[in-house]
C-alpha cells in the first residue's frame, strides 16, 4: 500500500500527510521571502548601536530642551497660580522626573520643591520625582544602550562596578545614593548597563535619596529665614556629607597613586 500517493484510474493523489507538510513549507517559505531590504532595514534599526545612538538623540533632545525653556525660572516666578495642592505637587513631580532625565541637577529641583510647597508636601514631590527620573532613566538604558555597552566594559574598575551592580545591586545603589560624591545621572545609567533588576534599584533609590533630598527641601522651604534653626541644620546636613564626600575621594586617589 502506498503512503505518499495511490493511483485510481491513472490519476496521482496526494495523501494528507504528504499535503499537510507540502503546506507547512510552503508557508514557512513564504514567511522567509520577504527577507529582503525591509529585512534588512529592521536589523540596522534595531541593532545595539542604531538603539543607543537612539539614547543619545533623545538625551541630546531633552538637554536642548531644557536650554531653551529654562525650569529653573520656577524658584523666581513661582508655580502656575491654576494649580494648588496636591494636584501642583504630583505635577511637579513629573516634572521633577523629566528635568533630571535631561540632567538638570537635583539640588535645584530639590530646592525648588521646598521653596514651593514647603518642607512636607516638597519632600514627597521631589522624592517622587527622583524615583520616576531615575526609573526613566533606567528603563531607557537597558533597552536602548545596554546590548551595545556591555562588550565594551572591559576595563579592571568598569568590570569590577558592573559586578557589584549585577550581583549585590541594591546595597550597592542604595550606597551609590547616600554617597554625595556620586552623579545621579551616572548611576542610572551604571545601574542600567550592568543586570541589576528594576525593583531592587527603585526601592535603593527612594530609601537612599531620602537624607539628601529632606535636606534640600527644608533649606529651599526656609531659605526666608536664613537664621532660624531648621534653616542652619539642613545646611549643615547638605555641607557635612559634601566634605566627607570630598575627604573620601582624596584619600582613595592618594592610596590609588601610591600602589
Amino acid at each position: 500500500m502506498l503512503d505518499a500517493t495511490t493511483r485510481a484510474g491513472g490519476t496521482a493523489t496526494v495523501s494528507p500527510r504528504t499535503a499537510a507538510t507540502e503546506l507547512a513549507v510552503a508557508t514557512a517559505v513564504g514567511r522567509v521571502a520577504p527577507s529582503g531590504f525591509a529585512a534588512r532595514v529592521t536589523r540596522v534599526l534595531l541593532s545595539p548601536w542604531s538603539r543607543l545612538s537612539l539614547l543619545v538623540a533623545l538625551l541630546a533632545s531633552a538637554a536642548t530642551a531644557v536650554v531653551l525653556f529654562q525650569p529653573q525660572r520656577l524658584l523666581t516666578n513661582g508655580w502656575p497660580p491654576q494649580l494648588g495642592g496636591a494636584a501642583a505637587a504630583l505635577a511637579y513631580a513629573v516634572a521633577y522626573g523629566l528635568c533630571t532625565v535631561a540632567f538638570v541637577p537635583r539640588p535645584l529641583l530639590n530646592l525648588a520643591a521646598g521653596a514651593l510647597f514647603g518642607s512636607q508636601w516638597g519632600l514627597a514631590s521631589a522624592l517622587a520625582g527622583t524615583v520616576l527620573g531615575a526609573g526613566i532613566a533606567f528603563c531607557l538604558g537597558r533597552v536602548l544602550g545596554q546590548e551595545a555597552l556591555r562588550p565594551l566594559l572591559r576595563g579592571k574598575w568598569l568590570k569590577a562596578a558592573d559586578g557589584q551592580l549585577s550581583r549585590h545591586g541594591f546595597r550597592s545603589m542604595l550606597a551609590a545614593r547616600l554617597f554625595p560624591g556620586v552623579p545621579f545621572a551616572a548611576a542610572n545609567y551604571c545601574a542600567a548597563v550592568s543586570r541589576m533588576g528594576l525593583l531592587p534599584f527603585l526601592l535603593a533609590t527612594g530609601l537612599g535619596s531620602v537624607p539628601n533630598t529632606a535636606a534640600y527641601a527644608v533649606a529651599g522651604a526656609r531659605a526666608s529665614t536664613p537664621t532660624s534653626p531648621a534653616f542652619l541644620i539642613a545646611l549643615a546636613c547638605i555641607a557635612l556629607p559634601g566634605l566627607a564626600g570630598a575627604v573620601v575621594a582624596w584619600r582613595r586617589r592618594h592610596r590609588l597613586r601610591g600602589h
